[in-house]
């Protein structure tokens, strides 16, 4: 029940000694303003983060062929081999966990030789092949036109869908790009689409706007692959981690290639889910740091507290020996001290709040207005209404626990050893 009397007394006590009072709560104010930046600043690096994997599908691993490493039923170590358009058929088949299973192949890169032609402008850039699901395991960004169909895919279309990047190389500024042709390796491409790169995996974004994206039969067939695959992009379905999977696609693709069960360095493979399970991992411990680094500052700022409660309920001490002579009984003197503790921390503590807010509102304004903001690691720090209330929670125990110890020591002295003093 609000009692009008109380809280002015609680005002006039805290007040009455002002810059004693403000170097007390201040104690709070620092703790809970850096546990607060230290929470946000954790959030942002992981927004980061996350952000650099541009929406993959994380449930995924890629895979490809190595050298045999062990001889087997005849066939000697140091083998190589190549997946067949089959070994696609037969995961699809066998494992109903499976999403997506995007085969791949690729030529050039920007480290090779120039593989493409525009009239009088060359330029060397990775060339794939793809199926059209691998769109939804590396997200990018269609800015004209549209991606690969199955259309595409079942007629052999020689068409291609190109970067940003390869427009600037290769294009003049404001030409219309859609309906030209670009020559991969001598065969003509029709450009039906244009995308920009989403993520930064696999590297910068600059290099990954400067590939071209063609149907995965066309790309065999234009280039005389056969029914070869490169290498695979394989997704699994929700509730399975494809870490729990892969030991038997491995197998399957074992002895569909007749290599020895035990030879674990035949296929390739990289677990994006294994990696990113470690990064999330990672990003727990960060937030359990943060929160036990802050919560030590707090600390001292409690500790702060209670040593001046107790110089208070010294000062005060006439003041309850007077009261308890009136009929005030122990709870009434402990409420008061307890009271006058929790308003002081919520009052130091709800300033720390809005002015670690602030704090992140500024540093969300310079990375608003980086020219290049998406390829810094780090991207909208911000505080969640669980952290607030937490941090409410961490203010009212922490003025309950500065509380007691002087509350205590209050209702111990006697009422007549309390008046008698001077």
């Amino acid at each position: 029940m609000f009692n009008k009397d109380q809280w002015n007394e609680i005002l006039e006590a805290l007040s009455a000694k002002p810059l004693r009072t403000f170097i007390t709560a201040f104690g709070v104010f620092w703790g809970i303003t850096i546990l607060v930046i230290l929470l946000s600043a954790s959030t942002g690096l992981e927004n980061g983060v996350k952000r650099g994997f541009g929406g993959m599908s994380t449930n995924s691993m890629f895979i490809w062929t190595s050298s045999t490493s062990k001889p087997y039923k005849g066939l000697p170590q140091g083998r190589f081999f190549n997946y067949k358009n089959g070994d696609i058929d037969a995961l699809k088949r066998e494992f109903s966990e499976l999403k997506y299973v995007s085969p791949r192949n690729q030529l050039g890169g920007f480290r090779g030789s120039n593989n493409v032609v525009r009239g009088t402008k060359t330029g060397a850039y990775n060339v794939y092949g793809d199926y059209p699901e691998y769109i939804l395991q590396q997200p990018m960004k269609i800015t004209k036109g549209r991606f690969l169909n199955y259309a595409d895919i079942n007629q052999k279309r020689k068409i291609a869908v190109i970067g940003e990047g390869i427009i600037r190389e290769l294009y003049v500024p404001g030409e219309e790009v859609l309906g030209t042709y670009i020559k991969v390796n001598g065969v003509n491409f029709l450009v039906v689409g244009v995308y920009k790169s989403i993520s930064t995996m696999g590297g910068g974004s600059e290099e990954k706007g400067k590939e071209i994206y063609t149907p995965f039969t066309s790309f065999q067939q234009a280039f005389n692959f056969g029914d070869t695959v490169g290498w695979m992009a394989i997704t699994a379905k929700d509730g399975y981690p494809i870490t729990d999977v892969k030991e038997k696609i491995f197998d399957l693709l074992k002895e569909r290639h007749t290599i020895a069960p035990d030879d674990d360095r035949a296929i390739g493979n990289f677990d994006l889910y294994a990696e990113y399970s470690k990064i999330n991992g990672l990003f727990g411990i960060l937030t359990a740091v943060s929160y036990i680094v802050g919560s030590l500052i707090l600390l001292s700022g409690i500790i702060g507290i209670i040593n001046i409660m107790l110089i208070v309920v010294k000062e005060r001490t006439k003041e309850i020996g007077i009261r308890r002579a009136l009929g005030a009984t122990p709870w009434d003197i402990k409420k008061q001290i307890l009271t006058e503790s929790v308003v002081l921390s919520l009052l130091a503590g709800m300033a720390g709040i809005i002015f670690s807010t602030l704090i992140i509102m500024l540093a969300n304004s310079i990375l608003d207005g980086l020219p290049d903001a998406s390829e810094v690691m780090f991207a909208n720090p911000s505080i969640s209404l669980t952290v607030v209330v937490i941090a409410l929670l961490i203010l009212v125990v922490s003025g309950l626990i500065a509380g007691f110890i002087p509350a205590r020591t209050a209702v111990k002295t006697k009422p007549i050893d309390a008046l008698r003093t001077e």
